[in-house]
């Protein structure tokens, strides 16, 4: 099973490495599926609370926000349209998959809902997973992971090694890295 998870004290630095890592990998023909935030989307609210995702490998793109007015603090999730993204993962078959990319291991994970489902049938078909992880949710996602995913640190070049060796099968240097 090769799973790793990277987290960043930086905003959206999670974001940005895995949109420009999926962006890369798929220009170097690897097959991707999951999703990950759509960069060119500017965010309407001032803490960035306001996304939209790209399902891999070529979309659709899908707004999983809703607008709750100036002011709101309240969390702005869409469960109607992240339920539409996990469906549109789930449709996909994962027979060619080489890799599967998550932005967010967030609230409706740390739940067992969500993406959890599409991340247990990659990791059952031997495909392997890259996961987005945040503060709040590193606890319940190293519960759902079982103790075997690899952390990973906020740097690009490491996270292209990680995927070149999840990709080739080389499990040693996954282990070292923990």
């Amino acid at each position: 099973m090769k799973i790793a998870y990277v987290k960043s004290q930086i905003r959206g630095e999670i974001d940005r490495l895995l949109s420009t890592l999926a962006e890369d990998l798929l220009a170097e023909g690897v097959i991707l599926s999951g999703v990950v935030k759509e960069q060119s989307y500017t965010s309407q609210h001032a803490n960035g609370c306001d996304m939209k995702v790209r399902v891999l490998p070529t979309g659709p793109v899908i707004k999983i926000t809703q607008d709750l007015g100036d002011g709101s603090d309240a969390c702005r999730l869409d469960p109607t349209a992240l339920t539409r993204a996990v469906s549109q993962v789930e449709a996909l078959p994962l027979d060619n998959t080489n890799l599967f990319v998550l932005n967010k291991f967030g609230p409706e994970e740390r739940v067992g809902r969500g993406f959890c489902g599409a991340i247990a049938a990659a990791l059952e078909r031997d495909v392997p997973v890259l996961v987005g992880v945040g503060g709040a949710s590193e606890e319940a996602f190293l519960t759902f992971s079982g103790g075997f995913a690899t952390e990973l640190p906020d740097d690009m070049d490491i996270l292209k090694e990680w995927c070149s060796e999840a990709l080739s099968g080389d499990n040693e240097q996954q282990k070292g890295l923990r």
